[in-house]
């Protein structure tokens, strides 16, 4: 299996803070690969040393097959970064902030423009191509933002939550666009605070918590280790009042039904009982101890 990200051992210390404590990654090429984790877990400090902004106290990250700390600038011919905001001129349009892009990028004028017409086409731009930057949605954006980091053809792209702030329609969008660079053959590494997100895009997970994996795998292998179904309580608007996980036995699922039962007989008129199967808002909780909360952001 050949990687494209090969991480072990990777420790960060800022001042007396341990954000990193060990952490390993292994990244098969080709593949969509998602980094959840609670606030402050240290995302976006593994994100850093893996785009060589910042250098690890120990350990050692291969970036197709570079060093990040021995062979730097391989590794920044080998990548592209999309925060959550580019560089870009508001004054600018669209085209025009591309076509800049690849001048600066070392393109020549005729190819900078050739460019900038085929990431327009691809990433559905074109009409909006004389448009200034400053009159784009949201979700074109976005778009626009991912494009500029993909001038020069990359192998490995890192998004660092590339859709926070985004409505449900433009991250939908944004997920069609990623997952096709992952059908181009383009190593995708994403840090999000969506687990919908995760699990509709992402071939592998890995959940950090402070500051190393604790669990990776796919959506189904990391929703197998909470058990089997969950049993919810609602009342008869439909809240959320109480929820049990089971094992996946018929036992199991027989005395949580029961346990529900017995608090619905206390709630108030209209309660009932339903089954889901688990979601990785459940596995979140249960390897972090921690409920998921997508609107706060993390500092390292």
């Amino acid at each position: 299996m050949h990687l494209a990200i090969d991480a072990r051992g990777l420790r960060k210390r800022f001042g007396p803070a341990d954000v990193l404590t060990g952490l390993d990654l292994a990244v098969p090429a080709g593949t969509i690969f998602a980094l959840l984790g609670p606030n402050g877990a240290g995302k976006t400090t593994t994100i850093n040393i893996l785009t060589t902004l910042v250098h690890p106290d120990e350990g050692t990250a291969r970036i197709a097959g570079h060093d990040v700390v021995a062979d730097p600038e391989a590794v920044k011919r080998r990548i592209s970064l999309t925060g959550q905001s580019a560089a870009v001129d508001e004054v600018l349009t669209g085209a025009e902030n591309l076509v800049m892009f690849g001048r600066l990028s070392g393109l020549s004028a005729r190819g900078a423009r050739r460019r900038a017409d085929e990431l327009l086409r691809r990433f559905e731009l074109s009409d909006a191509a004389g448009r200034r930057l400053g009159t784009y949605s949201g979700g074109m954006r976005r778009r626009l933002d991912l494009a500029l980091s993909l001038v020069v053809d990359v192998p490995v792209i890192f998004l660092d939550e590339p859709t926070t702030g985004l409505d449900t329609r433009s991250r939908q969008e944004l997920w069609r666009v990623i997952r096709s660079l992952a059908d181009g053959g383009a190593t995708v590494f994403l840090t999000t605070q969506y687990l919908e997100e995760a699990d509709l895009l992402a071939d592998r997970i890995a959940v950090l918590d402070r500051g190393r994996v604790v669990a990776e795998g796919t959506a189904d292998e990391l929703k197998a280790l909470v058990g089997g179904e969950v049993v919810e309580l609602r009342d008869a608007e439909g809240a959320l009042l109480a929820e049990l996980p089971t094992d996946g036995t018929v036992h199991g699922l027989r005395r949580a039904v029961e346990e529900l039962d017995r608090l619905a007989a206390a709630s108030v008129d209209g309660s009932a009982v339903s089954i889901r199967r688990p979601s990785l808002d459940d596995v979140f909780l249960q390897l972090t101890g921690r409920e998921h909360a997508p609107a706060l952001q993390e500092s390292r």
